[in-house]
């Protein structure tokens, strides 16, 4: 029905239409009009129109009253705790007519939505972090390594890196599993399921937040870097650039492994909150100059294909988080966009964020190396501002957890899970294991 009038037209309908009785009107004896209806049996009187008997009027008007009540069963039937008062004046208005069991419900979910609705920051704190992705989420470059981690092909995590920042900022009912890792592409991380090694299998069930940020070794940039800059630019001015093709088959790839490294983590923790990384902008968005080698349309190049593998990145992610709120899932799939979050602070800034080229011995020029062109603790520090509102603001839907996991999600089995059911055991040597001298 039309909210301004019944017959769809939109057009406002008086209350007493004209030439409708008010309840008010009177004729000039002052009586209503219907005190001068006939009784039923009687003739009309001369002038008068014939009217409806009574009795009619006293069925439609009870007609009109049962429906209504019906319309208020049925309203009331989706709030359960109206459902016993409302059962029982339906039983009084028809003399008893009353359903022996218990009403079914409306629709198929409406006594049990197996989900609970949560907002953004409790639906990403009431379990375990775990921190996954490339030297970027590593924090290599940022200084105050890990000793385990830190040797030629190790991790190098760094106590500077965003996810533990994140973790200070809020109060997690778990803890941070933080398995991030230098040199790892997606590629590796779907290689490597089934096996110690592997970060995704660190993900488990009653996980509530993952950060990844992965694509950059996927694309190659550091070796993109190096071709752009270890040549001679007056002899080789088209080397850079003329990457792209083999850059975008790259990142085609990529989609596809991207996309099932995120199956993968909701398969493990379909109620956890999955933030996914883009990467900062390296030089200025408007260069002023040379940096080294590179000249400023290299420099604007090398930006625009950072932008292009960030768009990809998200692209993905509202794809696969489309399906899980389509699906009616629990957790979520968000992008993160960092592409500003070193905004001014570029790599050719006075007091950049990012490390700078990395300078071999006298005679070997110029070398990248693997911190080359990696954030700073600053600028981690400026990561950590864009995940922490993100975790704060949530994507722009309602995020629900499982009813389930959450009942299940007590302190010891947070503990028993962090770290996935392949982590290494750490602990005291199997016995008759000192003995054989291993």
């Amino acid at each position: 029905m039309s909210e301004r009038g019944d017959d769809g037209s939109g057009a406002e309908v008086p209350e007493n239409p004209p030439g409708s009785p008010s309840d008010d009107a009177r004729t000039d004896d002052g009586t209503r009009p219907d005190d001068h209806a006939p009784v039923d049996g009687d003739a009309p009187v001369d002038g008068d129109a014939p009217r409806r008997p009574r009795g009619r009027r006293r069925a439609r008007a009870a007609l009109v009253a049962s429906a209504v009540l019906v319309l208020a069963l049925i309203v009331t039937l989706v709030v359960p705790p109206a459902r016993d008062g409302l059962v029982n004046l339906w039983c009084e208005a028809t003399d008893g007519v009353c359903p022996v069991e218990e009403l079914p419900p409306i629709t198929e979910d409406e006594e049990t939505d197996p989900r609970v609705r949560m907002e953004p920051e409790e639906a990403a704190l009431w379990g375990n972090y775990v921190a996954l992705g490339d030297s970027y989420s590593s924090g290599d470059g940022a200084g105050d390594y890990d000793p385990a981690t830190a040797e030629p092909g190790g991790c190098w995590r760094s106590e500077h890196a965003y996810s533990r920042l994140v973790e200070q900022e809020f109060d997690f009912a778990g803890a941070l599993g933080f398995y991030a890792c230098s040199s790892h592409r997606a590629t590796h991380m779907l290689e490597q399921l089934g096996t110690p090694e592997s970060q995704i299998e660190r993900v488990t069930e009653h996980t509530s937040l993952v950060t990844l940020g992965i694509g950059g070794n996927d694309l190659g940039f550091i070796p993109v870097l190096r071709t752009c800059i270890v040549r001679m630019p007056l002899l080789d001015n088209g080397a850079c650039q003329a990457q792209e093709g083999e850059i975008g088959r790259r990142l085609d790839a990529f989609e596809e492994d991207l996309a099932e490294v995120l199956g993968q983590i909701r398969d493990r923790a379909p109620d956890a909150r999955v933030l996914v990384l883009g990467y900062p902008r390296l030089f200025p968005e408007e260069p002023q100059g040379m940096y080294y080698t590179l000249t400023v349309s290299d420099q604007e190049w090398l930006n625009g294909i950072g932008r292009d593998l960030n768009e990809r990145i998200r692209d993905v992610v509202y794809e696969v988080d489309g399906d899980v709120y389509g699906e009616r899932q629990a957790g979520s799939v968000e992008y993160v966009n960092t592409y500003s979050a070193l905004n001014g602070y570029e790599v050719s800034a006075d007091e950049a964020w990012l490390n700078g080229i990395v300078l071999g011995q006298f005679g070997e020029g110029l070398r990248v190396d693997r911190a080359s062109f990696h954030p700073t603790a600053q600028g981690q520090m400026s990561i950590a501002d864009r995940v922490r509102r993100q975790v704060e603001q949530g994507p722009e839907r309602v995020l629900y957890v499982s009813r389930e996991t959450l009942a299940s999600a007590d302190d010891d089995r947070l503990a028993a899970e962090l770290g996935g059911p392949l982590a290494p055991v750490i602990g005291p040597p199997a016995p008759g294991t000192e003995a054989d001298g291993e």
